[in-house]
């Protein structure tokens, strides 16, 4: 699977996790603060004063005119709790400012938890990993094997200190670690023409001419991150371990997949108990490529941010039914596009086969059927298209109580909140521009 999900699922032939919830806050996250203050001289002065007695350090802040008083001013400020004083600026806050309100407070029913706004955001969570390098459990193949656990935890250090705007880290990878990718590669590519999807045998060949897809070498991120920019602005990033089901998501928000660098263990190629490069790189990347698969994709990584945790959970499992275990019908026969599927040769040829159940894809059912870690999945859901499938996830993430809605800005690769008037009509103007060039290019076609 990817590096999205905690709980890990063992079975031969397959590389899946499980979910696990985001707590606000946590591994040194972030709280964002919402307050309103009159427009009078040295008030904001005032106010940042107390974060600074208090220890309080603020990473972010910005302002705009007060929705319901024209004499205030809204601010919304981002700061670190390293110290455990916040509750008490916050207490003082309601005593100078008003309408103070904690966004990713559990204890606040009204709160909204901490997200990305922009892609630098990202390394703020990048790091916030629920494992790390050599930390391998006890039944994982390489756990005693001195060399491949100091392997990993080389490529966790790549990845730990990769930072946004910098090139990928190149890897050199050992005869060894491409003669396991070689086998799995071999393996895979027999069964692609039959039961991957149209979209996934399409853009393969273009990775292999491009990108260096073959037996004898494991592409390395920063060529294939390039190769799918190029198609459809999606971007890899190297990751050291587990991200959350929340931070994971968000990533997506941004058209960024966060990606492992290390491969499996060689005693057996067809089997992790984890995320490696041949999941992420033969099961995601392909599909990444098609601009239908990676706008659903985005989808539900919007959909996921300032989401509450019980709504994360529901987008990781519908997450894990449809990028990780989904299957689409094509030709009257059903197709796997989920990465799950991709990457395993065994459950490639069992997913088509009669053995397993397969449902319409309702992201309403999907994000609440139970499912299992420990074997192949007995309950598939198939999408007639990835436009219907989007369409359908984009109604139900609808659903989600949050206070406003939100668009990425493809130009500042930044998220826009929605909730007042003004930011309304801005994206209704650019859209409105859009529209123009359509008319316009209908007009012109015969």
């Amino acid at each position: 699977m990817d590096a999205g999900f905690a709980k890990k699922r063992k079975i031969d032939e397959s590389n899946q996790e499980g979910l696990s919830s985001y707590i606000p806050g946590e591994h040194g996250g972030e709280t964002s603060l919402l307050f309103s203050l009159k427009e009078e001289i040295g008030c904001l002065s005032r106010t940042l004063k107390l974060f600074e007695e208090h220890g309080v350090n603020l990473s972010h802040i910005e302002s705009r005119p007060s929705k319901k008083n024209k004499t205030e001013y809204e601010f919304l400020v981002s700061c670190q709790n390293t110290n455990g004083k916040l509750q008490t600026v916050i207490e003082k806050l309601k005593e100078t400012t008003t309408g103070v309100k904690v966004l990713g407070d559990d204890n606040d029913v009204d709160s909204v938890p901490w997200f990305p706004r922009k892609i630098s955001d990202l390394d703020k969570f990048a790091n916030r990993i629920l494992g790390y390098g050599a930390e391998l459990d006890s039944d994982h193949p390489g756990f005693t094997d001195p060399e491949y656990r100091a392997r990993r935890k080389e490529f966790a250090d790549i990845a730990f200190h990769y930072k946004h705007g910098q090139p990928l880290p190149h890897v050199v990878y050992t005869e060894a670690e491409i003669k396991t990718w070689g086998s799995i590669f071999k393996k895979l590519t027999t069964l692609y023409p039959t039961h991957a999807c149209r979209e996934y045998n399409h853009v393969f060949p273009l990775l292999v001419e491009n990108c260096g897809f073959n037996e004898d070498n494991i592409p390395q991120l920063e060529g294939v991150s390039k190769f799918l920019k190029d198609c459809t602005g999606f971007t890899l990033r190297p990751v050291a371990g587990l991200l959350s089901s929340r931070d994971f998501l968000a990533g997506l928000a941004f058209r960024v997949f966060h990606s492992t660098q290390y491969i499996r263990h060689s005693s057996d190629p067809m089997y992790t108990p984890e995320p490696d490069c041949c999941h992420e790189l033969l099961g995601h990347v392909p599909l990444f490529a098609d601009p239908a698969f990676a706008q659903f994709s985005q989808e539900i990584g919007l959909a996921s941010l300032g989401a509450p945790d019980d709504w994360i959970e529901k987008l990781a499992t519908l997450y894990w039914f449809t990028v990780e275990f989904g299957m689409c019908k094509q030709d009257g026969e059903p197709k796997a596009y989920g990465a799950g599927l991709l990457s395993s040769f065994g459950e490639l040829q069992y997913c088509v086969s009669d053995k397993p159940e397969r449902r319409p894809f309702d992201p309403a059912k999907a994000a609440v059927q139970p499912y299992p870690i420990t074997q192949m999945q007995p309950v598939y859901f198939i999408a007639d298209s990835f436009e219907e499938a989007k369409e359908k996830v984009a109604t139900y993430a609808a659903q989600i109580p949050r206070p406003f809605s939100v668009h990425y800005n493809a130009y500042t690769q930044s998220i826009e909140v929605l909730d007042d008037k003004f930011q309304i009509k801005n994206l209704a103007n650019s859209i409105k521009g859009e529209l123009s060039t359509l008319i316009d290019s209908l007009n012109k076609c015969k």
